[in-house]
C-alpha cells in the first residue's frame, strides 16, 4: 500500500508530475516574488519597474504569436506521435527543424520591430521624454531575450513530452536569477539598465541549462529549417495566433491604461496578477501541464476512458486546492504587500488582489480544458473562446476604467477568465465523440 502511494508520485504519472512542476513553480514563484521585492525597493519612485514591466510587451505580444501559438498547442502532441511509437530520431528531427525555422521567422521580424519601435511605441505606453527613450531601450533588449526563448521553450515541451520536469520547472528560475543579479550588481554602474541586462544574462542561462539537459536525455542537435510535420504544426497554429494576439493586446491595453493613472498603477497591477499566478502556476499549471503528454497520447491511441480519467482527476485536485487557495491569498494580502515592498500603496494592492483571486479557480481548469482540446488537436474552439476571454477582458475593464482606475484592470481579467472557462467546459464534451 505504501509503495503503491510513493509510486503515484514518479514523474511519469499525472500526479508525481503535478508535484514536482508544483515545487518548481513555487520556487520560480520565490524566486519572482524576490525579484520583485528588489526592484521595487532598488527604484522606490516605481516608475523605472514600470517602465521595466511594459517594455517586454510588445516583444512578448511577437513572441506570443509568432512562436508560442505553434509550441503550445502543436508541439507535444507531434513530439507524443514518436513518443508514443518509441521513434527518438524523430523526435530529434522534428525538435530541429521548428526550432530552425522557428529562429529565422522570428528573428526577422524582431529585428523589424527594433528598428520600428521608436515611431510605434506611443501606441502602446504613454510614457514620455526621457522615461520613453528608457523604455524603447529596454525594448528592444527584451527582443534579445524572446530571441533565446525560441530555443528555451522548443526544449521546454520537449522534456513536457518526455515527462522530465525537474530541469523544466528549474530553469525558469535560474531566468529570474539572473534579474536580480544584475539589479544587485549591473545597476550601481549602469543604473535603471541593470536589471534588464541581468534578465538578458539569465535568458542565456536558461537556454544553455536546458540544451544539456536535454542532451543528456538523448536528443542530438542538427542544424534544420524544416520537416514535414511543420505543415500540421502550422494549421494548428493558425487558430492559436489569433489568440494569443488577443491576449497579449489586453495586456498592453492594461498597461496603457494604467501609464495613464499614478506612478505605479503598473507594478501595482503587475504585482497582483504575479500573486495570482502563483496559485495558478503551483496548482493549475502544473497539472494541466503534468496531464498534457498523457492526455496527448490517450488521444492518439484513441482511449476515450483513460482520456477522461486524467481530465476529471485533475479538474478535482484543482478544485480542492485552488477554491482554498484563492481565500488564503486575498487574507494575506498585507503579507504579499510586504514581500514586495508594497506597503505604502497596501489598500490599492489588496483590492486588486482580491479581484485577481477570484479568477484562480477559472484560470487554472482553464489551463487543462485548454490541453485537453490541444490533445485531441482542436485549436479552434480554444482559439475562439481565448479571443472572446480577451475582449470580455478589455471591455469590462475600459468600461470601468474611469470610475475604477486600476481595479478595472484586475476586474476585467477575472471577468475574461470566468467567460472562457464556462465555454471550454460547455464545448469540450462535443469534441471529444470522435474518440468513442
Amino acid at each position: 500500500m505504501v509503495k503503491r502511494f510513493f509510486a503515484s508520485f514518479e514523474q511519469h504519472r499525472i500526479l508525481g508530475g503535478a508535484a514536482v512542476l508544483a515545487v518548481t513553480q513555487i520556487a520560480a514563484s520565490v524566486a519572482g516574488l524576490a525579484r520583485d521585492h528588489l526592484l521595487n525597493r532598488t527604484f522606490p519612485g516605481l516608475d523605472t519597474v514600470d517602465v521595466y514591466f511594459a517594455a517586454f510587451r510588445p516583444s512578448d505580444l511577437l513572441f506570443q504569436v509568432t512562436i508560442m501559438a505553434g509550441y503550445s498547442v502543436a508541439l507535444v502532441p507531434l513530439l507524443a506521435k514518436y513518443t508514443s511509437h518509441e521513434h527518438e530520431r524523430g523526435m530529434d528531427d522534428l525538435l530541429n527543424g521548428v526550432m530552425g525555422l522557428a529562429a529565422v521567422v522570428f528573428g526577422v521580424v524582431a529585428l523589424v520591430l527594433g528598428l520600428v519601435l521608436p515611431a510605434i511605441a506611443p501606441l502602446f505606453v504613454q510614457f514620455e521624454g526621457e522615461t520613453l527613450a528608457v523604455y524603447i531601450t529596454f525594448g528592444r533588449i527584451a527582443l534579445l531575450t524572446n530571441f533565446l526563448f525560441v530555443f528555451g521553450n522548443a526544449f521546454g515541451q520537449y522534456f513536457i513530452t518526455i515527462q522530465r520536469y525537474w530541469i523544466y520547472g528549474l530553469t525558469p528560475v535560474l531566468y529570474t536569477l539572473g534579474t536580480i543579479a544584475g539589479t544587485v550588481f549591473l545597476t550601481p554602474n549602469i543604473g535603471a539598465y541593470g536589471p534588464v541586462v541581468g534578465t538578458l544574462a539569465g535568458a542565456l542561462l536558461y537556454v544553455l541549462v536546458r540544451l544539456i539537459g536535454a542532451m543528456h536525455t538523448g536528443y542530438r542537435p542538427r542544424i534544420s529549417l524544416w520537416h514535414p510535420d511543420i505543415r500540421e504544426l502550422g494549421w494548428l497554429m493558425m487558430p492559436r495566433m489569433i489568440a494569443l494576439g488577443v491576449l497579449q493586446v489586453e495586456l498592453l491595453f492594461f498597461d496603457r491604461v494604467a501609464s495613464g493613472l499614478a506612478a505605479g498603477s503598473i507594478t501595482i497591477n503587475s504585482n497582483a496578477r504575479n500573486f495570482q499566478s502563483v496559485v495558478v502556476g503551483a496548482v493549475g499549471i502544473a497539472l494541466a501541464q503534468s496531464a498534457f503528454s498523457l492526455l496527448s497520447q490517450a488521444a492518439a491511441k484513441r482511449e476515450a476512458k483513460r482520456f477522461m480519467l486524467y481530465l476529471r482527476k485533475g479538474i478535482g485536485i484543482m478544485l480542492m486546492l485552488t477554491i482554498p487557495g484563492s481565500l488564503a491569498l486575498w487574507l494575506l494580502a498585507p503579507v504579499a504587500a510586504w514581500l514586495v515592498h508594497l506597503q505604502d500603496v497596501l489598500p490599492v494592492f489588496t483590492m486588486c488582489l482580491a479581484l485577481y483571486a477570484l479568477s484562480i479557480p477559472f484560470e487554472s481548469v482553464s489551463h487543462l480544458l485548454l490541453r485537453a482540446f490541444y490533445s485531441l488537436k482542436d485549436t479552434t474552439v480554444p482559439a475562439v473562446l481565448t479571443v472572446l476571454n480577451g475582449t470580455v477582458a478589455i471591455g469590462v475593464s475600459w468600461y470601468f476604467a474611469p470610475h475604477y482606475g486600476v481595479y478595472a484592470l484586475a476586474l476585467g481579467f477575472a471577468s475574461g477568465q470566468i467567460v472562457q472557462t464556462a465555454g471550454l467546459a460547455i464545448l469540450l464534451p462535443y469534441r471529444m465523440k470522435h474518440l468513442q
